[in-house]
C-alpha cells in the first residue's frame, strides 16, 4: 500500500519538495510496518522505538540534503 502511494506520488504533478517529503514519510511508515510485523518488534516496543528514532533522524538528514 505504501509502495503504491510512493509510486503514485512520483507521477503526480506537485512541487518536488512536497512530493519528496511525502515519499520519505511513506518510507517511514513502511519501515514501521516492516519493523513491527516482519521483524516481530511489536513485542519489543523499546527496540522498535529505538530503531524508529534512528530511522527518523536519518530521514531528516536525507530530507535536509535533498532540500540543499
Amino acid at each position: 500500500m505504501f509502495s503504491l502511494g510512493s509510486a503514485l506520488l512520483t507521477l503526480a504533478r506537485i512541487d518536488p519538495r512536497a512530493s519528496g517529503a511525502a515519499i520519505l514519510i511513506l518510507a517511514l511508515f513502511k519501515s514501521r510496518v516492516i519493523l513491527g510485523r516482519y521483524l516481530d518488534l511489536d513485542g519489543a516496543p523499546a527496540w522498535r522505538r529505538g530503531f524508529m528514532i534512528v530511522l527518523c533522524g536519518f530521514a531528516l538528514l536525507v530530507f535536509g540534503l535533498y532540500l540543499v
